[in-house]
């Protein structure tokens, strides 16, 4: 019996399968790479970790009495990692947040350097659209619902030059490293006190590493690092003075500074008109911007920082440090004024018309004679005008740290020459010993000015913290009696029957001060010195500057208004209202702290 060998045969079919199993093998790895790389390759990446910042709540603003300025409201955010979202799902989407498809999907295909930086949807959600989203969240891939903190600024346009207000990161601050943690929808501080002090402010951002799915899903937190709240800070503004000073300029443009001479702390900083920060906080929009920018009196010029202005009368008192202290003039020294002054074929005139008659440095600032400092101007030169100027701060940076600080002009010979290319002319000196021509200030310079012929001469660095260390910028050399001198006759400007400023005498505090009146250069001559009639633009600038108690000044102001008419009759008003603010709030406390004690 012969048997049949069939071992090669089941060798051979063995073969083939093995073979057709690596075909289809072969056939199987092309589809996924090839056919369906694409989609394989996406769902691969899908299942990542997602890194959320977290910004931290910023630290709260007080004043100096403790009266919080600002606070940090916390609401719901929809934020998209577009490279995660399908924008089939635009549609659904917007039915639950009540915006347009087309919004959304705009926002979606901005051309951004990652498709995976989230971008806001739409900020403060309902409570209704956060369940609806979370119960629907499957349906959504990318779709992530964050907390965000709200700025709120409680008292509106009060005080909103010095504190300032937040914004949106700039294309520049977001290649800065230093902004590199943050949210890209994170706001920081772009003016003042918040801007200044956004570091301290800001704190540390946190950070939140999640495992997601193909879907968006959240599988796991994997790590989580808190964010650590801003530091709170407290300013040396008084917000009852502040929002008194407010009040008073309501209808007026111009500016207030209040400084503590002994240490130049601000108490108050007023810039009319104002605007009102809580606009900013989400992201001003463009119709609102436009609205502010296209105001012809500039709200959101800083003018106690950033104008210019003749100061008038103001400027008196160096013009007459500057003769005492070299001996030009003593406190006998006489002049006729009989309204007005000859040199050569020009006639520099007196406010008072029929003039003062024999005046002394006394009665010349009380009544602010101008016959009077036009001889002594003319004795001095403009060149030592300009010294004891610069020495009293005049003329430069005062260096407080709220940015766009400008320098004001104290000109000279050398500065004419250099800049007009023409010499100096006495006429320029004469009128230039009462505050006007190429003089210029600004309302903040004014404030260090008078705070130095109070405090004994000490220049001081305004600062915006409470109980910051003084910051001394130089020591004036002035003799003590020279100061006393203006003291006394700056009291007299306020008490004194004649005094120009008798419109800040006040029942409760002795006040010293020093009115200005700043002609406007371009002001027509088809209109009547006294004539009711003239247009706001060409109305003289209003000034007074002035400090309290007359015995040991715990207070110094400027005031400047803008178009204001006589310093007397509308400056000093001002100035007395937010004088006597500050010590009834001063003296309650002292009150609330003896009945504590």
């Amino acid at each position: 019996m012969q048997i049949k060998k069939n071992g090669p045969d089941r060798i051979v079919i063995v073969g083939y399968i093995i073979v057709i199993g690596f075909i289809i093998l072969l056939l199987r790895l092309w589809q996924l790479q090839i056919l369906q790389g694409d989609e394989f390759r996406r769902i691969s990446e899908s299942n990542r970790l997602r890194v959320i910042n977290v910004q931290a709540p910023r630290g709260i603003i007080f004043d100096r009495n403790g009266t919080p300025l600002v606070k940090n409201t916390p609401y719901f955010i929809a934020t998209v990692i577009p490279g995660e979202f399908d924008g089939n799902n635009a549609d659904a989407l917007s039915k639950i947040l009540d915006i347009p498809a087309e919004e959304i999907s705009g926002k979606i295909n901005i051309k951004r350097p990652s498709p995976f930086t989230t971008i806001i949807i739409k900020k403060r959600l309902s409570f209704r659209e956060v369940s609806v989203i979370e119960a629907r969240r499957t349906d959504f891939p990318g779709l992530i619902i964050e907390i965000a903190v709200s700025r709120d600024y409680i008292y509106g346009k009060t005080g909103a030059h010095a504190i300032g207000y937040l914004g949106k990161l700039t294309p520049s601050q977001m290649e800065d490293p230093e902004y590199r943690d943050l949210p890209r929808h994170a706001f920081i501080g772009q003016w003042g006190v918040e801007k200044y002090f956004d570091k301290t402010l800001r704190g540390i951002s946190g950070q939140k590493i999640f495992e997601v799915d193909a879907l968006g899903r959240e599988i796991r937190l994997l790590q989580e690092k808190p964010p650590v709240k801003g530091d709170d800070i407290t300013l040396s503004l008084d917000i009852e003075l502040q929002k008194e000073g407010e009040k008073s300029f309501e209808g007026l443009t111009g500016a207030l500074v209040a400084l503590q001479p002994e240490t130049g702390e601000i108490l108050g900083l007023v810039s009319s008109p104002s605007f009102d920060p809580n606009k900013f906080v989400n992201g001003i929009s463009y119709a609102d911007w436009a609205a502010i920018t296209r105001q012809k009196t500039m709200p959101m010029l800083n003018r106690a920082l950033q104008s210019q202005y003749p100061p008038g009368s103001t400027f008196k008192i160096i013009t007459a440090i500057a003769a005492l202290e070299e001996g030009i003039i003593d406190t006998t020294t006489k002049k006729y004024c009989n309204g007005r002054m000859n040199y050569g074929k020009w006639n520099y005139n007196c406010w008072k018309k029929k003039g003062h008659g024999s005046v002394n440095l006394h009665k010349a600032l009380v009544e602010s004679c101008d016959v009077y400092f036009y001889e002594v101007g003319r004795q001095l030169g403009i060149d030592k005008i300009y010294e004891y100027a610069l020495k009293f701060g005049l003329g430069r940076e005062t260096g407080i740290l709220l940015g766009g600080e400008r320098k004001g002009l104290i000109p000279n010979t050398r500065w004419k020459m250099a800049t007009k290319n023409a010499p100096w002319f006495l006429g320029e000196t004469i009128i230039s010993s009462i505050g006007q021509g190429y003089v210029s200030t600004t309302p903040i310079q004014m404030a260090v000015m008078i705070s130095a012929i109070t405090n004994g001469g000490i220049i001081y660095r305004p600062v915006i913290l409470k109980d910051s260390a003084p910051v001394p910028l130089g020591k004036i050399d002035v003799k003590p009696e020279t100061l006393k001198i203006i003291r006394d006759s700056l009291l007299g400007v306020v008490d004194e029957p004649k005094g120009t400023g008798q419109a800040a005498k006040s029942a409760i505090t002795t006040i010293g001060g020093k009115t200005g009146t700043a002609q406007v250069v371009s002001a027509g001559q088809q209109y009547s010195e006294n004539s009711k009639d003239i247009p706001e633009k060409y109305r003289d600038h209003a000034w007074f500057i002035a400090f309290a108690p007359g015995e040991k000044a715990e207070i110094a102001i400027s005031v400047f208004v803008e178009h204001g008419g006589h310093g007397g009759s509308k400056a000093a008003p001002i100035a007395k209202r937010v004088i006597e603010a500050y010590m009834l709030q001063k003296e309650k406390q002292e009150e609330s702290t003896d009945v504590q004690n």
